[in-house]
């Protein structure tokens, strides 16, 4: 009759793989990184899931396609990054030929005109609507004042409304997108400009064969990032018109506040949701260029 072999000892066993320790500075670093994780656990992933959870409910988007404002709302946030986004990257790309210039009072010039985008924007922007004022705002009391005629109330018209906050928006953020163009000509060689004068090149020759070709990526990437960094301002809205007059001039990013303060929190967290599908695509192209 045949036996079962049986291992002589536990030491004929095949041994596992034995367990790593952290070293000292590993421990020390998960503990010092352990806080950063915390605090964006608590205050990013919390708010943001919480939200969702709140706009999880079908009826509140039903509600909200309903509502007269979320249209328009919709609306201006499309003029808003139309019109808005485009006309500030054409004068920023104007303006960083301008300050590209290597002379004395230029370079003192771009320092006050940095000042917009370095100052805050409660007192930069709450400044422009006091200028606006109809009645003792600068602005119509320069321009009305030697023709005997009151100037238009602003910000009571919907559309002078919408135009001011979209060039409030512009002189807030125009620096920063100059800056970037101008590092972008600044990287172009100038032994192109040179070898183009010598061919006898006009200056829009230059530009169309030598800079645009050249900061096209840029150009192109830097508009995104503006349109993704634009559905989410704020300030530029809310600070000068709060949404008015009768929650017409409204975008998406302060349009939440508008339920908020209707106590409707549902349909805050829908109209948050709902600007997703205009975000991500940007998102994603975005990346995907900077991939290449």
């Amino acid at each position: 009759m045949s036996t079962l072999a049986l291992p002589e000892s536990r030491s004929a066993l095949p041994a596992g793989p034995a367990k790593r320790r952290l070293s000292p500075w590993q421990a020390w670093g998960m503990i010092m990184i352990a806080p950063y994780v915390l605090v964006f656990v608590v205050f990013v992933l919390y708010p943001v899931g919480y939200g969702l959870w709140l706009a999880r409910h079908p009826q509140s988007y039903v509600h909200l396609f309903e509502d007269p404002v979320f249209a328009r709302s919709v609306v201006n946030t499309l003029v808003f990054l139309i019109v808005g986004i485009n006309l500030k990257m054409v004068v920023a790309l104007f303006l960083s030929g301008f300050f590209v210039q290597a002379q004395a009072w230029i370079k003192w010039l771009s320092l006050l005109f940095i000042l917009p985008w370095a100052v805050p924007s409660i007192p930069t922007i709450l400044s422009f609507r006091f200028m606006l004022n109809p009645e003792w705002g600068i602005i119509n009391s320069l321009i009305f004042r030697f023709t005997g005629e009151d100037g238009p109330n602003w910000l009571n018209d919907p559309t002078l409304a919408l135009s001011m906050a979209i060039l409030v928006h512009i002189w807030k953020s125009l620096p920063f997108w100059t800056l970037i163009l101008l590092a972008g000509r600044m990287a172009i060689p100038s032994e192109l400009y040179e070898a183009a004068s010598v061919d006898g090149a006009t200056g829009w020759q230059k530009f169309k064969f030598i800079t645009w070709p050249s900061m096209q990526t840029l150009y192109l990437t830097s508009t995104i990032l503006s349109m993704i960094w634009t559905l989410g301002d704020f300030n530029s809205v809310y600070l000068l018109t709060g949404g008015g007059p009768a929650d017409l001039t409204h975008v998406l990013a302060t349009l939440g506040i508008r339920y908020l303060r209707l106590d409707q929190v549902d349909l805050s967290m829908a109209a948050i949701v709902v600007a997703m599908p205009l975000v991500l695509p940007l998102v994603f192209f975005m990346m995907r260029r900077l991939s290449r």
